[in-house]
């Protein structure tokens, strides 16, 4: 089997899940922290439907600058809706998927780097990228859009397991 059918089924599964939590975002608390330290509602959703774009970028490219010397630093496109959300997250998951059907091992093995101010953060193999950077990466933010949920007394969808709120999926 290759890396690329070894890591579909996880990527399929958590995507669902994903998509799942981000259609109980409600729009009018796009604004809403839990702390001031927070993330707004609606930043922190639109990351999360962003984040699945970056298993294309990790495929694609063999770097990427969060702040390049002499440009912007990376910005990620802020949702004005649910829909929004929700219409970024599919365009990023499908061309997330398309490109790791058509990765070959060989290229899932070769090295990647994140990169801020050109200065080197991680490198690591693409494989590895994908697991950690974009699924673990967005299971960990999914996680946390739960924690906004609850707060706001919107059913926590099951995802594991069933939730205080709902039974199994």
């Amino acid at each position: 089997m290759s890396l690329s059918q070894a890591l579909l089924p996880e990527f399929d599964q958590q995507m669902g899940y994903t998509r799942k939590t981000l259609d109980r975002v409600p729009e009018d608390k796009f604004g809403w922290k839990p702390h001031e330290k927070s993330m707004a509602l609606g930043a922190l959703a639109s990351h999360i439907a962003n984040l699945p774009g970056l298993a294309l970028m990790t495929i694609k490219q063999s770097e990427f600058d969060l702040a390049p010397p002499g440009q912007e630093p990376f910005k990620v496109a802020q949702a004005a809706s649910r829909q929004e959300v929700l219409d970024a997250f599919d365009r990023n998951r499908k061309a997330a998927r398309d490109a790791i059907v058509t990765a070959s091992d060989e290229h899932l093995m070769q090295s990647w780097s994140l990169l801020s101010g050109g200065n080197t953060l991680i490198t690591l193999p693409r494989a590895a990228v994908l697991r950690s950077f974009v699924m673990n990466h967005m299971i960990h933010h999914r996680a946390q859009l739960g924690v906004y949920l609850r707060l706001l007394d919107v059913p926590v969808p099951s995802i594991y397991g069933p939730s205080a709120d709902e039974g199994m999926m």
